[in-house]
């Protein structure tokens, strides 16, 4: 069986915007979601008479992860800055040389851009009034993308590249990298939700990528996300990364949750350890699973008054 020696280029704004913006899945595990749950399901079997290849990542930095820090006055939420900072920190500890974050930048500007004319919303952008607004962009990751993986093909570091992005900007590295290098394999994940009940996805895979690639997959899973989440909290040499309250998917349940655990658990954090872990007396779930919902956490609220007016009356 032939073993492909591969890296991993993950466009961080295509993949939030793709696959985790309005998810309790943001705290992520990406190591663990490609390790365990992408690469196993691709079949690579370029000779038929042949066996697929295997895909095994390289040592070091084999995952390269690239993204860019938000900028405070474009936040939409107050912890916007703050969270995606823990969560870079937890992700460098927890997973250490199996990631590598790479940071561009965001530029913010005033532009003169074309109004859309509500009443005739086909009339060209030549014929409507232009107006000034806030521009917000990312720098440097597309490029960074770029020259990453075309230095890692020609250097002979590795056998195959896989992308995971729908952004067209960068089909022209991969244009580049099949004439230059075909023998390299060039592998393409499309970073979209596909729903589990309707098993439609959320975007199409863009033909001016999957023209250029070997193999292609078109979607990500909720149960695959679900499946790759980080620890709550992570231990570092100076402070724990912890988990946003706001990146779970019911942030108030969490919040009652922890209000009503104040007397029988000493700290925040106490509880959290509690509700992440299975429950014989919620039927073997956890409590943190069932706050995802309105009536289960009606079952962990209760459980919890009962606890208290059981054990702590007087």
């Amino acid at each position: 069986m032939a073993e492909l020696r591969t890296r991993i280029y993950i466009d961080g704004y295509n993949f939030y915007y793709g696959c985790l913006r309005g998810t309790p899945f943001k705290w992520l595990d990406v190591p663990a979601l490609f390790e365990k749950h992408i690469l196993p399901t691709i079949l690579y079997q370029p000779n038929q008479s042949l066996p697929p290849s295997k895909m095994r990542l390289t040592d070091a930095s084999a995952l390269k992860y690239f993204t860019a820090k938000i900028i405070d006055s474009a936040a939409r939420a107050e912890d916007s800055v703050s969270s995606q900072a823990t969560y870079h920190n937890a992700l460098a500890k927890h997973c250490g040389n199996k990631i590598e974050i790479i940071l561009g930048s965001y530029s913010k500007f005033k532009s003169n851009q074309f109004l859309v004319d509500e009443s005739q919303p086909n009339r060209l952008p030549r014929d409507c009034a232009k107006v000034q607004v806030w521009k917000l962009e990312e720098k440097q990751s597309d490029v960074n993308i770029a020259l990453q993986m075309y230095d890692d093909a020609i250097s002979g570091d590795v056998d195959q590249i896989i992308l995971v992005t729908n952004d067209t900007d960068l089909a022209p590295a991969l244009q580049m990298i099949k004439d230059r290098k075909p023998n390299i394999v060039r592998g393409l994940v499309i970073p979209t939700r596909k729903h589990a009940k309707s098993g439609n996805v959320e975007r199409l895979a863009n033909r001016d990528l999957s023209d250029l690639a070997d193999w292609t997959r078109t979607y990500i899973t909720d149960e695959e996300l679900h499946s790759s989440q980080l620890p709550y909290t992570i231990s570092g040499a100076r402070r724990h990364s912890k988990k946003p309250k706001s990146w779970y998917r019911k942030p108030h349940h969490v919040e009652k949750m922890i209000e009503l655990s104040k007397l029988v658990k000493k700290t925040e954090g106490q509880t959290l350890r509690w509700a992440h872990e299975q429950s014989e007396y919620l039927q073997n779930k956890r409590p943190i699973d069932l706050l995802e919902t309105d009536e289960g956490a009606a079952l962990v609220f209760k459980y919890i008054e009962t606890y208290i007016a059981k054990h702590l009356s007087t």
